[in-house]
């Protein structure tokens, strides 16, 4: 099996024959039984100073990035994208680099622990053959309805082998939710493609093919959907065509770092955007000369600018050079989506970009492609889903709690009462990487591998214009005592009997990822072909994925929202001493990210803060209220209260607060812990019409603490605001 393999030997594989491919980098059916070692044991295969390549994929969010994870002598050191993958060609987020502290991380859960006291750090270790039988007999025992499996968005052949065990013994199928589907608002965007193009599915924006985009709070160069492979369409915009370069408009209440990067940014207020959008169609059929559409036709251009707060000539500017755009593109986001009537705005954007033509064109906005071997689309779950679970618990009607890849406790606002939900439910297992605040309140933590230790698959949902799914593989050996959930699963099932042990029939996890993936091989259309499913197997590892090589976007429209009418309400106003609270999620951190250091210590790319949480203020307000630099305010909520210290920052609405997502940590590691604050402590359990939260709806009072906090941050206050210079 001795072969070596350098990073240009990866890349040649795809030519090289079956056997060859299955013995390089445990890719083939063998694998099960390859350890990657390290530096006492090494695979015959592994060289001193020579470096092993592995192709796998990035599960820090469910976009579905391939990566290469870079080993000497079975230790993993480096990451880097995967060139042939088509979400990311060969590129990165600062969160893909940063996986390998998650996998070196001090805090990790190293065995499983039966918690002794809810709530508390008592616990006692215990074998993994007594944790099995704990779960077999709690599948065995549970009535089907009163068990329920709580997942996150990753990784997708876990979602899928729970859900055809539900299937089978008739318990509530998975839900799968995470932090970042509160701020991404999938629901929505599903539900507004089903009337769009009549098929669920997310959205695909075409924006390197566009000339003019216009983005309604969507931070597609951070965190939202698929921000590298919309991060890479961007630069295509920008320099794609050496004689015309893209013009970009974002229209938000805060500069983003996205909006940092536009040609305009427009600070609407929070709430205005369907109206906006709306006013902004009929001037572009006006200007066009073409009949107004009746989803524009109640739109009051006047009233519409008044409303956001905005001078009625820069709408002007805007509908202009959208209408007399080739490829114009107008994209819903985050604070848009985020509003109770988010469903009625968003359809309001997708008429605005079918009255420009831009619906299932180049540059235009298509529904993604199924991806491969997919028998059914599998909606996401909205808040409103998890809430509705959440009332289940409560009443007393869910006797098994099963969560992996989530952490509600920290990730959902405290006011839809999950925690508290907890108490009345007999048996809670979690099968936490972390310790995490979730972990802490379970009966039973049975630690899954690390994603870098881990076999899976990962659909892509949106982000390329090919149907695509990422294969996973474990790029080192398991370094504790952990097990894949797969795994459980299927040991506790053979120990069952019944529904649940045919439904299971599987030996282990790879075996099963195998039965998923094997009728790709009877895809001649794809980016390898194989002859069985030995020879499939160990190409999909190695190319870390199967995908197709034409274009597979759906692109007919079924009805033309532009002829429909949206009647918007206006949005909320602001009573005496009130301002609008924009949660955010922090570029770096994003919803699972603060238990590593290296993303701590990186900058805000907007305020150059490090390893804490602030609240944005506009300087105009803040002198008002005599708050500086600094201070520490109470922000107060009908939902609850928070403490942080102000930036100021020029860059936002005098009458919005805005405050980044991804710290205030009770648990997960030395880290996070006790560091910063959680901005959906201040939500009410306010939903769009998709059920999505409506979190970028809510008001809060400010009272100043009389308390400082220094922040840690990059910059020089001298350079940015003249502190210190006196007179000069």
């Amino acid at each position: 099996m001795t072969k070596k393999l350098s990073r240009r030997d990866f890349i040649k594989l795809a030519g090289t024959g079956a056997a060859t491919s299955a013995v390089l980098t445990g890719c083939g059916p063998a694998a099960r039984y390859v350890r990657r070692e390290p530096y006492q044991k090494m695979p015959e295969y592994t060289y001193n100073g020579e470096s092993t390549y592995y192709a796998t994929t990035c599960r820090e969010c469910a976009a579905g990035c391939g990566i290469v994870v870079r080993t000497v002598q079975g230790r993993a050191i480096k990451i880097e994208g995967n060139p042939e993958h088509p979400v990311n060609l060969g590129k990165t987020c600062a969160r893909g680099q940063a996986s390998l502290q998650g996998l070196y991380n001090p805090d990790r859960v190293t065995a499983p622990l039966h918690r002794l006291d809810r709530g508390s750090d008592s616990a006692e270790p215990i074998d993994w053959d007594s944790a099995i039988d704990v779960v077999a007999a709690a599948l065995q025992r549970t009535r089907p309805s009163e068990m329920a499996f709580l997942l996150g968005p990753a990784p997708d052949h876990i979602h899928d082998l729970i859900r055809e065990m539900t299937e089978a013994i008739g318990a509530p199928l998975p839900l799968r939710f995470g932090g970042l589907s509160i701020f991404e608002s999938r629901a929505t965007l599903v539900r507004a493609c089903e009337q769009l193009f009549g098929q669920p599915g997310l959205p695909h924006f075409d924006i390197g093919g566009a000339d003019v985009v216009v983005s309604f709070g969507a931070n597609f160069l951070e965190t939202w959907l698929s921000p590298v492979a919309m991060t890479r369409g961007f630069a295509k915009m920008r320099r794609g065509d050496p004689e015309r370069r893209g013009y970009f408009v974002q229209l938000e209440p805060r500069l983003s770092q996205t909006a940092a990067k536009a040609d305009e940014w427009i600070p609407i207020r929070p709430g205005s955007e369907a109206r906006v959008a709306q006013a902004i169609g009929r001037i572009v059929s006006e200007v066009r000369g073409e009949p107004l559409p009746r989803a524009f036709a109640l739109a009051d251009v006047a009233a519409a600018a008044e409303e956001a707060g905005v001078d009625q000539a820069r709408l002007q500017q805007v509908a202009e050079r959208l209408a007399r755009a080739e490829r114009g593109l107008v994209i819903p986001g985050a604070t848009v989506l985020g509003q109770p009537s988010g469903l009625v705005a968003a359809l309001s954007i997708m008429a605005l970009n079918a009255s420009a033509g831009a619906i299932g064109r180049s540059g235009g906005v298509s529904i993604a492609p199924a991806a491969p071997a997919e028998d059914q689309y599998h909606r996401p779950a909205s808040a409103k889903d998890v809430l509705d679970l959440i009332v289940k618990m409560r009443q007393g009607g869910i006797k098994a709690l099963f969560v992996h890849g989530t952490n509600p406790i920290f990730e959902l606002p405290q006011s839809l009462g999950f925690q508290e939900a907890l108490e009345s439910v007999e048996l809670i297992v979690s099968f936490a990487t972390f310790p995490d605040e979730t972990s802490l309140w379970a009966d039973y933590v049975l630690p899954d591998h690390h994603p870098l230790e881990s076999w899976g698959y990962q659909r892509v949902t949106t982000g390329t214009r090919q149907s695509t799914i990422s294969g996973a593989q474990p790029v080192v050996s398991p370094l504790h005592n952990t097990r894949a959930i797969a795994d459980v699963l299927l040991a506790a099932g053979s120990r069952a009997s019944g529904a649940l042990l045919t439904a299971l029939p599987f030996t282990d996890e790879l075996q099963y990822i195998q039965s998923k993936v094997t009728s790709l091989a009877q895809n001649t259309q794809g980016s390898f072909e194989a002859a069985g499913a030995e020879t499939l197997a160990a190409r999909f590892q190695q190319h870390g994925g199967w995908w197709a090589l034409a274009d597979s976007l759906a692109t007919a429209a079924v009805s033309d929202p532009s002829n429909q009418s949206l009647e918007t309400p206006p949005a909320a106003k602001l009573e005496e001493g009130e301002f609008y609270l924009l949660p955010f999620v922090s570029p770096t951190l994003a919803d699972a990210g603060a238990n590593k250091p290296w993303l701590q210590e990186i900058p805000d790319p907007m305020t150059t803060v490090m390893w804490n949480s602030w609240v944005e203020m506009n300087p105009a307000t803040a002198h008002e209220l005599g708050i500086e630099n600094d201070d520490v305010v109470l922000l107060l909520s009908e939902a609850g209260a928070a403490e942080a210290p102000v930036y100021l920052y020029p860059a936002i609405r005098p009458d919005v607060v805005a405050v980044p997502y991804g710290q205030g940590h009770t648990r997960y590691g030395r880290y996070a812990a006790n560091r910063g604050v959680n901005p959906l402590q201040l939500l009410l359990p306010q939903f769009n019409e998709a059920g999505d939260l409506a979190f970028a709806s809510m008001k809060v009072r400010i009272t100043k603490t009389g308390r400082k906090q220094p922040l840690s941050r990059l910059e020089s206050r001298i350079g940015v605001y003249g502190e210190g210079l006196g007179d000069h």
